[in-house]
């Protein structure tokens, strides 16, 4: 792997309660492979060479950061919780202005680190103000569809709840993994609104943002779903185990 780029840190979201778990432990705090899928996502920021990262707490926030408490480990809280742009947005008051920043969330426990930094050089070397990991699949489901012009640059990407039958047709998918120029960041995240189906903060308005000042944006696909499955469920939860024994 290459060296880090100046100023690299990333943001975690891990502040929600995940309610489809059935349980008063936070969802981030659920294991697989003996390690909190949190542990799992620290574990893969920090082997793809970032120094540090803020994590967004919420509910029980103690137990998060107790989960998980080290010096290159700096925390957020997210009281309200109002979206995932506002996740970030609590955040930013750690980052430093200059640089880059990964934005991911903390129950992705398969990521792979090589993944991770293939997303930030892309970044880096195409000069982009952000980069979105994407992934090509049959049917999308529930996840935010990418939207590319005819030209097959990126415009936007659509909450599925917020698509047209159009947009819902689109394969590609937005996988929550972002690395973005934090001061394009930072200047996008000033200008979300909660002008949508469940009145939050959407992150992935940032796109659009960028894309009407002028920024450069671009998706960076990964071949590997399960890389990037989100964990929701306790039976999302058992298929990850499956997956993680799989990999060895």
């Amino acid at each position: 792997m290459t060296d880090a780029p100046p100023a690299l840190q990333a943001v975690v979201l891990a502040a929600g309660k995940g309610t489809r778990m059935k349980s008063d432990l936070p969802k981030v705090l659920h294991r697989i492979g003996g390690r909190t899928l949190l542990d799992h996502v620290l574990g893969a920021v920090r082997a793809a060479g970032v120094p540090r990262t803020v994590v967004v707490v919420g509910h029980e926030a103690e137990l998060v950061e107790e989960s998980c408490r080290a010096p290159d480990v700096a925390f957020a809280l997210q009281r309200p919780q109002l979206g995932t742009g506002h996740a970030v947005q609590v955040a930013v008051p750690g980052l430093a202005a200059d640089g880059w920043t990964l934005v991911l969330a903390g129950d992705v426990p398969l990521l792979r680190p090589a993944t991770l930094r293939r997303l930030v050089d892309a970044t880096v070397a195409a000069g982009a103000s952000a980069s979105v990991l994407t992934c090509v699949v049959a049917d999308a489901g529930a996840y935010g569809r990418i939207v590319k012009d005819a030209a097959g640059r990126l415009q936007r990407i659509v909450e599925a709840r917020d698509a047209s039958p159009a947009e819902l047709a689109i394969g590609e998918y937005n996988t929550g993994v972002f690395c973005y120029r934090t001061a394009d960041l930072i200047a996008a995240l000033a200008r979300l609104r909660a002008d949508n189906d469940q009145s939050e903060y959407y992150l992935t308005d940032t796109i659009a943002h960028l894309v009407a000042d002028g920024r450069a944006v671009q998706a960076v696909a990964i071949d590997d779903p399960d890389e990037v499955v989100g964990i929701n469920t306790v039976d999302e939860l058992a298929a990850a185990e499956t997956l993680l024994r799989r990999r060895g």
